[in-house]
């Protein structure tokens, strides 16, 4: 049986996060599928899919509230990915974290910079 949603969401998974959101997909598999899918459908095949805001302003405004959250890591490292791959820049991802500074405070900017750093860091090293 079909599901468009799925299909649709794994296409924008792949476009935005390529392997790296697929092994978060796979790492759920065997300990809970049904989230793997949900993640595919909802966040992706419903959301990411719409028209209104293009794949780079999504990933900043992802960035920002993984930033000021100050505790996913894990995905803001993935989202950090995801915006490079979508065509931010360097500089527009630090200065989004940078600004996370006014409204979520310092230490969530800091966590977020390090993650930044690390991620670029990956990318350079590759």
């Amino acid at each position: 049986m079909s599901n468009i949603r799925y299909e649709i969401g794994f296409e924008q998974l792949s476009k935005i996060d390529g392997e790296a959101g697929h092994k978060v997909v796979d790492s759920l598999k065997d300990v809970c599928p049904d989230l793997a899918k949900y993640t595919i459908e909802y966040p992706f095949g419903d959301i990411y899919s719409r028209n209104g805001l293009d794949l780079k302003s999504r990933e900043i405004a992802t960035v920002a509230a993984l930033t000021a959250l100050g505790n996913c890591q894990p995905q803001l490292k993935v989202h950090l990915h995801a915006a490079l791959n979508v065509g931010c820049t360097e500089e527009e991802i630090k200065e989004v974290v940078l600004q996370m500074s006014v409204y979520a405070g310092f230490p969530v900017a800091l966590n977020g910079m390090f993650v930044v750093k690390e991620v670029l860091a990956e990318r350079l090293a590759d």
